[in-house]
């Protein structure tokens, strides 16, 4: 696929089933996120993968931080919570590692890392291979971090759900360039 191609067309895409990415498609699929803008070349990244029987374990994560935030959680909630890594045979956590330098500020870094979950998007849509960025509460809860074994340092950008798409993607809608674009007169 043309790189312009997959910039301007690629969607999210929600409704995804098996099989995940093969070994092939998920080495192109970490290859372009490595290629992120990474300022003094520090990599403020990693990745975990996650599937099969991992994604229930995951589930039980989730809604276990939602008892530890509200102990009358309800059942429907927690329910909830149990499903969400089950809408993708793959999830891939991604995780900006943050490190002391004093040419690269922090926020730059997690901006790369944000980059190399972009790539692993682009890469996606690429290959033809479905994918959507998620985050939500579960991306910022201490007792998930803990449970996927960040480190202080570290912080969840993204949870990116590939798979097969279940129906065809929907078009990329247009928009008007003109009305995020202005030139600065000084």
């Amino acid at each position: 696929m043309d790189a312009l191609d997959a910039l301007l067309n690629r969607v999210s895409v929600p409704r995804l089933v098996e099989p995940a990415p093969d070994t092939a498609q998920r080495d192109l699929l970490f290859r372009a996120a490595l290629r992120a803008p990474d300022h003094a070349q520090l990599r403020p990244w990693r990745f975990l993968t996650i599937e099969g029987p991992a994604r229930e374990r995951m589930g039980e994560l989730f809604a276990e931080a939602l008892q530890v935030a509200d102990a009358q959680v309800s059942p429907e909630a927690l329910n909830k919570a149990r499903g969400m890594p089950l809408r993708a045979p793959l999830l891939v956590v991604v995780i900006a590692r943050v490190q002391a330098h004093p040419k690269v500020p922090a926020c730059e870094q997690v901006i790369a890392a944000g980059c190399a979950a972009h790539g692993m998007l682009l890469a996606a849509h690429a290959q033809g291979i479905g994918a959507v960025w998620r985050t939500g509460d579960m991306a910022y809860d201490a007792h998930v971090g803990k449970g996927l074994g960040l480190a202080a340092d570290e912080q969840i950008i993204a949870y990116l759900y590939l798979g097969t798409p279940e129906r065809e993607l929907r078009r990329a809608p247009d928009v008007v360039v003109e009305d995020f674009v202005s030139a600065w007169e000084g």
